[in-house]
Parts: C-alpha cells; structure tokens; sequence
C-alpha cells in the first residue's frame, strides 16, 4: 500500500517508474534478481520529496548509481531502487579549476571532462566503472589517487528531505569509506578542486593508467573490481595467490586467474557462486595467514 504510494508519488515527480526490474542490469556483476520497483530519479529535488516519503511511509529503498560495488540476492531487492542515472549527471564549470557534477555523472565522462578543460588531478579515476555518487561514498581511489584528494563539498539528502552541504574536511573520507556510510544521506553532486594542466600529459597518463588496467585486470569479465579491502600492510590478491586460490571456482564465479584479487562471473554466475567464492577465500586466507579479508562489495539481502 505505501510502496504504490510511493510509486505514484514518482510519477507525479516525472520520474521513470519500472516494476519487477531485473537487478542484473544494474550491477556489474550482472547477477540479482528483481526488485519490487525501479525509480529513475528525475532531479535533486524529486530525490529528496521521495527519500523524506520513503521514511515517513516505512518504505524500504536503496540508491544505485552503476552498480559497481553491489551484490543483490538471487531472489532481488523486496523494496524501491532509486536508481541515480543518466538522468541526474549533469557536469559544469563553476570556475577555472573547479568542476560540478550530479551524482549520477559516470567517473569516465568526468575525467574526459576534466582533460577537455586541460584540468590534472583526476587521472587516477579514468576507468573505475563507478558514478561521482558511488566514488564519494567509497572514497574511490587507484593508483595512489583518491578521491578524497580532489573532492571540496558534496550535497546530500537527509532522512528529512533537506538537502545538506558538507564540506571535504568532515566527509570522514578514508581508505573506501566516508559518513555517507554511517549517516544515511544520500549524495546528490560533488565539487572537485583541479589543477591547471597541459591536455597531452594528462591525456598521456589516462591512457597509460588505463593499459595498466586491462594488462593487470579481468576486465573481460563482470566483476565488481577488488572485491576485498586491503589489509594493513599487505595485498588481498597476493594473499589470495599465496593460498593457491587462483582460479577457485565454483558454478560461474571464479577467482580471477588474471588478478586473484578479483571474483569474476565467468558466465551465468549467481550471487550465491559469488559468495560462496567470497566466503571459502576468506575462510582459507584466515586459516593460514592469519589475515580477515574483508569484502569490499555491499552486500544487499533480498529482506531487511
């Protein structure tokens, strides 16, 4: 009853409403079932009527921007995806350094952007497949960048409906993790602080971090990128590879043999092939290395 309202209030907002969306589409990963609705979000100011109903109503929601760094249920979402897309990416000069982009603004349109306005600093982000939204709310970061290095304030959406301003300073922002993490808001648009550079060298260092990419990285197959955190002073793959665990495979999910720090979905993979990857790597790289691997994808369960 309350879901159906929430979805006619959607409506009323001009934002795209689709039933029983199957969430393979949606994440990279390509596995997951479907989800009660889909809602394409129109605009900062729709999101935020919606995120306040939602929580008046009781209704349970969940943001995704690409999908990146999600694992869904086999059985879907029982609840409303606000999906953060193509409809809320709009990207903008607001200075000579200083670009604004909505949270729905895939990373890869905004370092092409950056290189067009001869703008360094976001190299290091070219080819993460993630939208500004998702890179802030995990600090996003590759090859000793992130984007906690770049970003000045973000807007967000509260519980309330009131769209709120933090500055970089209390962004919490850490080794993939920020407030967004523990407060709930949902991030709207970013501002990030460039430096002047010349286009051929900025240029020149996306293309070779990008070769890096496809020489070191599974990038044929779906996957969700590292799928473990780092441990302290180590490498999760190398802990992985240390454990003969390249290549373990079990239905269509595999540990890449390409990187073991990857779990990929050689084809037809499930979520629950992907965690039961996920969950014998970590028991063995436990038993002997002493090391808990702890995993980077958010993992969603098809009821709260």
């Amino acid at each position: 009853m309350n879901t159906q309202k929430l979805l006619d209030l959607a409506s009323e907002l001009e934002c795209n409403v689709i039933y029983n969306e199957p969430l393979s589409k949606h994440t990279t990963f390509r596995t997951g079932g479907t989800c009660t609705a889909m809602v394409d979000i129109s605009s900062e100011e729709s999101l935020a009527k919606l995120v306040r109903a939602a929580h008046e109503w009781n209704v349970r929601y969940i943001v995704v921007g690409n999908g990146s760094n999600l694992l869904f249920d086999d059985k879907g979402y029982e609840g409303v995806v606000f999906l953060m897309g193509q409809s809320v990416d709009e990207i903008k000069m607001m200075n000579e350094n200083t670009i604004y982009a909505e949270a729905g603004c895939s990373l890869i349109k905004l370092c092409r952007f950056a290189l067009e306005h001869n703008l360094t600093g976001l190299e290091f982000a070219y080819g993460i497949p993630g939208t500004v939204g998702g890179a802030i709310y995990m600090n996003a970061g590759a090859y000793d960048g992130e984007i906690k290095n770049v970003i000045t304030s973000a807007n967000s959406v509260r519980a309330d409906g009131t769209v709120h301003t933090t500055e970089a300073n209390k962004m919490a922002l850490a080794y993939r993790s920020s407030c967004y993490q523990k407060n709930g808001e949902v991030i709207t648009s970013g501002v990030f602080r460039l430096e002047a550079g010349a286009y051929d060298d900025i240029q020149d260092k996306m293309v070779e971090l990008m070769g890096r990419r496809r020489s070191k990285q599974p990038l044929e197959y779906p996957s969700a990128g590292s799928t473990f955190k780092r441990p302290e002073g180590q490498f999760a793959g190398k802990l992985i590879e240390d454990c003969g665990l390249r290549g373990y495979t079990v239905g269509g999910a595999q540990v890449s043999e390409k990187h073991c720090g990857f779990v990929v979905n050689k084809g037809g993979a499930t979520t629950e092939d992907i965690m039961s990857v996920i969950r014998h790597v970590q028991h063995i790289v436990k038993e002997q290395t002493g090391y808990l691997l702890e995993c980077e994808v958010k993992i969603i369960p098809y009821k709260e």
